[in-house]
C-alpha cells in the first residue's frame, strides 16, 4: 500500500497549490491513501469548511490538523460531523474535545488508522503524546496499518517518538517547522520516518508568510502581525510511504518538495 502525506497547507497559496499539483502528484504516485496536513489552511492559522471541500475535491481523502486547529471557530461547525475525515490532535486534554484524533478507513480490504498526535515541546501543554499513543495504539486492531502526523516543533521529540513507536505503528511523519527535512528513513525495518514532510504554499515567502514582518520583528525584537504570502509563486511539500500490507512494515519512504526551480518530479 502506498500513502501519499502532504505538508501544511497555508493560506489560500497553498490551495491553490493543493488543487494544481495533487491531482498530478496521484497520477504518478497512484496511493490507495491520501492524508493532507490543513491546519493552517485558512489564512495561515485553522481550517475552515470550504477550505476542508477544496482539500478533499483535489483528492485528499484524510485532513489532519495541528496547534492552530482551534483557530477559526468555524470548525466547530463541521470538525464533529462523521462524514467528514477531518482530524485534531488526539492528546488535547478532556472527555468533551470536539472532534476526533484518529479515525479508522478501509482502503480496498485493508483497514488502515490514520492518528494525529501532537508535540509538548516548546509548545501548548497537551497531554503527554508518548503515554496517550501507548494507550491508543494498544487499543486499535492489531492487523491495521496505523499512520501518525505528529505535530511538534523540535526534531528531538518528534525522532524520540518516532524511536518509541517503532513496530507498534507503520509511519511517523512530522509536520509544524515547514521544512521539509532530509532524514527519510525506515527504523528497523519496520517504521517510517520523517521529521518534516515540509509545507505547501509560497515558495517566496518565509514558512509561507511575507518576508518583511518576519525580518523586521527579528531586527526590531517586537511583535509583528504575519501575513500569509498570497502572491508568491506556489511550493508542495510531500512524502510517499510503501508499506507491506501484510505485516504492517513499511518498505520505504521518500521525500519530495515540487517548488518553482524544481518540477523534477513532475517530469
Amino acid at each position: 500500500m502506498k500513502i501519499l502525506f502532504v505538508g501544511d497547507v497555508v493560506g489560500s497559496i497553498g490551495i491553490k497549490a493543493i488543487e494544481t499539483y495533487l491531482p498530478e502528484i496521484k497520477k504518478k504516485v497512484k496511493p490507495q491513501l491520501t492524508i493532507v496536513n490543513g491546519e493552517n489552511a485558512a489564512s495561515g492559522k485553522g481550517t475552515k469548511e470550504p477550505d476542508y471541500q477544496k482539500i478533499t475535491r483535489a483528492g485528499a481523502d484524510v485532513v489532519t490538523g495541528g496547534n492552530h486547529t482551534w483557530d477559526k471557530r468555524e470548525i466547530l461547525d463541521f470538525i464533529d460531523d462523521p462524514k467528514k475525515n477531518i482530524l485534531r490532535p488526539y492528546n488535547f486534554s478532556g472527555e468533551h474535545v470536539p472532534g476526533r484524533g484518529f479515525l479508522k478507513i478501509k482502503v480496498n480490504t485493508k483497514e488502515v488508522y490514520v492518528i494525529n498526535m501532537q508535540g509538548t515541546a516548546l509548545m501548548q501543554p497537551l497531554d503527554n503524546p508518548f503515554i496517550a499513543a501507548d494507550k491508543l495504539v494498544a487499543s486499535l486492531d492489531k492487523d491495521a496499518i496505523k499512520f501518525v502526523d505528529f505535530h511538534a516543533e523540535t526534531t528531538s521529540e518528534k525522532i524520540a517518538f518516532a524511536n518509541y513507536m517503532v513496530g507498534r505503528v507503520s509511519a511517523v511523519c512530522g509536520t509544524h517547522t515547514h521544512v521539509q527535512t532530509n532524514d527519510a528513513q525506515v527504523i528497523n525495518k519496520q517504521t517510517a520516518y520523517l521529521t518534516d514532510v515540509g509545507m505547501t504554499g509560497s515558495y517566496d515567502g518565509i514558512l509561507g508568510d511575507k518576508k518583511e514582518p518576519i525580518i523586521n520583528r527579528f531586527l526590531t525584537q517586537r511583535p509583528n502581525k504575519f501575513d500569509v504570502d498570497e502572491d508568491g509563486r506556489m511550493q508542495i511539500g510531500f512524502a510517499v510511504i510503501d508499506i507491506n500490507d501484510e505485516t504492517n512494515n513499511a518498505r520505504s519512504i521518500k521525500n519530495y518538495v515540487i517548488t518553482p526551480n524544481n518540477q523534477s518530479f513532475l517530469n
